[in-house]
């Protein structure tokens, strides 16, 4: 926190970044800036995947970089020596607050538990946003920034940048097309370790001078620096600031069966794992869904993630020719006529392989997400994994990572609601408490009443 702001001044700050621009933006309702000859983006978080993200998005030709923001100095000022025209911030609130109209969309590349705070105050000042996957940290803020982004119109694009490959985009086409039947069953894995079963962390140094913690910590409950702990990479372990293996791969690999599926909301879910320590998420899990029957799939639909040292599943046990070898990422369609195995960026394999070895498969092209979404905030087409598709996705997935805190028991979930009906504790992790400067009720007050997944 800038040293000449009082904690009661940038608490006043944020409230009024957050909410003042709603008026304006309410009578000025649009989909995109297509009359713009470049569009000038701004981005929160630039190390990391957040650089990533930037140099992604810079590549288009009709990109302008205006507005940098990252907690920590000297990542920014490498952002800033790339892109020297920008303005440069600490908090996204200050930045999409003074930077106002000179500024036409925004991207946040920032840990999980602030995508929300800095994607409702981008939308809420009226600007279309790419949002780095999960798209949010808890089902209920997943809820609200699809209605927010429907509601006024906006231009939005999660960034799980796979969704736009050919090997997808195919695989999609192939379910939808009847290639193996109604699906009744999905296994879906990663074998990656995005957990920790270890204790508590101690200790309590200063952080960094070029890093600002307060504003690193945002949303979620104070507590003291560690180094190595926290920021820059592994805060993806820790349950207040990341969403573990499910929450991280399986956005990856959910989002072509839910795709593909046109999944909705499951009726519940459970998990296999060790049991919470407040801590970190588990090291392997084994989280089971069932979900409503569409029509790509049998009257209900069963679902089974596994993750950690839990993948890859036994190709015996998935129902595949024994001595097959699974990939240590994928996802396998259990159809009435056959299955589909689709292993992480790769081409699918349909099985019995006899049965398709003739098979012809659909031609379809690679895209550019991060180019999709520019020329979508241009006027120029459509995004593929708007806030109206990675809404639904992240709250049922995120379901799953609610159902690590209470191991081998099943959830029941009140869609309509966005309640866990028999387990009341579990209703504490659909929406959590901001730190006082970002509370969502802020946010929220605008905001549609709740409303199933159409």
């Amino acid at each position: 926190m800038n040293p000449s702001i009082s904690r009661r001044q940038f608490v006043q700050f944020g409230s009024m970044c957050l909410v003042a621009p709603l008026g304006t933006f309410t009578n000025r309702k649009r989909s995109s800036v297509s009359s713009l000859e470049k569009l000038r983006t701004a981005h929160v978080g630039v190390g990391g995947m957040g650089g990533s993200d930037l140099n992604s998005v810079a590549s288009h030709p009709m990109v302008e970089v205006a507005g940098l923001c990252d907690v920590d100095s000297n990542i920014l000022q490498g952002a800033l020596a790339k892109h020297p025209g920008a303005k440069v911030f600490s908090d996204f609130r200050e930045m999409i607050s003074r930077m106002g109209d000179s500024i036409d969309a925004v991207v946040i590349s920032t840990p999980d538990h602030t995508h929300a705070a800095a994607t409702m105050t981008a939308m809420l000042a009226g600007k279309p946003v790419y949002c780095q996957k999960p798209l949010t940290h808890e089902v209920f803020e997943s809820r609200q920034m699809r209605l927010i982004a429907r509601e006024n119109q906006l231009v939005t694009q999660m960034g799980v940048q796979i969704h736009s490959l050919a090997v997808y985009k195919r695989a999609v086409r192939m379910i939808q097309d009847g290639v193996i039947g109604k699906v009744s069953h999905v296994h879906a894995w990663s074998n990656k370790n995005w957990g920790y079963d270890g204790p508590g962390f101690e200790g309590n140094q200063p952080p960094p001078k070029n890093l600002n913690w307060d504003l690193w910590l945002g949303t979620a409950p104070e507590r003291p620096y560690v180094p190595g702990v926290y920021h820059q990479s592994n805060w993806r372990k820790i349950v207040d600031f990341g969403t573990g293996t499910l929450g991280d791969m399986g956005v990856h690999i959910f989002d072509t069966p839910y795709t593909a599926l046109e999944l909705t909301a499951p009726n519940w879910a459970k998990t296999t794992c060790r049991p919470p320590t407040g801590v970190g998420h588990p090291e392997k899990n084994i989280v089971e869904y069932e979900f409503p029957g569409t029509k790509y799939t049998t009257d209900t639909m069963v679902w089974k993630w596994y993750d950690g040292a839990d993948a890859p599943p036994g190709a015996e046990d998935v129902g595949l020719p024994a001595g097959t070898q699974l990939p240590g990422q994928g996802s396998l369609f259990v159809g009435e006529t056959g299955q589909m195995l689709l292993p992480h960026i790769a081409e699918a394999v349909l099985f019995p392989e006899a049965k398709f070895k003739d098979f012809k498969r659909p031609q379809v092209a690679d895209e550019n997400h991060y180019h999709q979404w520019v020329d979508a905030c241009l006027g120029n087409g459509t995004t593929s994994m708007s806030f109206d598709l990675a809404g639904p996705l992240t709250e049922a997935l995120l379901l799953g990572v609610v159902a690590n805190r209470f191991p081998g028991q099943k959830l029941d979930w009140d869609n309509e609601n966005l309640k866990v009906t028999n387990i009341e504790k579990a209703n504490s992790l659909i929406q959590r408490k901001y730190r006082e400067g970002f509370e969502i009720e802020r946010l929220i007050k605008a905001t549609p009443s709740l409303v199933p997944i159409q």
